[in-house]
């Protein structure tokens, strides 16, 4: 690797700060892009980022149901008012997240229904 692929590993596309407003995107494939701090406010159903630079990004009002993200950077990226229906999460660090007014119906962690979770949460808590 040299110097400057191992200082530049999205070796996209370099759309830093880009803004995707009212656009619908669906299956749209970023591969290798530097999304760092892009604006999505856009319909993403399907989309797929791979490889891809997400820190600091922010989805407000989206629609990414079916959307896919595999080794991407998504820390300090904000998601609001989102459809994410069907989303899969896996091998990711969640580390200081938060997650405030989700409907979480059905969505399982690591097998266990997140509902079952919180149930016993409470329970132990008794």
């Amino acid at each position: 690797m040299t110097d400057q692929q191992a200082n530049a590993p999205f070796d996209g596309p370099q759309m830093q700060g880009t803004r995707y407003e009212r656009a619908d995107m669906s299956g749209a494939n970023f591969d290798g892009v530097n999304l760092a701090d892009a604006r999505f406010y856009a319909v993403l159903t399907n989309a797929k980022f791979i490889d891809t630079n997400l820190c600091e990004a922010e989805f407000d009002d989206v629609n990414l149901a079916g959307a896919r993200f595999d080794n991407v950077n998504l820390s300090g990226a904000a998601v609001t008012n989102a459809n994410l229906s069907r989303l899969t999460i896996s091998g990711v660090t969640l580390a200081d997240s938060d997650i405030k007014d989700a409907d979480l119906t059905g969505t399982r962690i690591n097998g266990v229904l997140v509902t079952d979770l919180f149930e016993a949460y409470n329970q132990a808590k008794s």
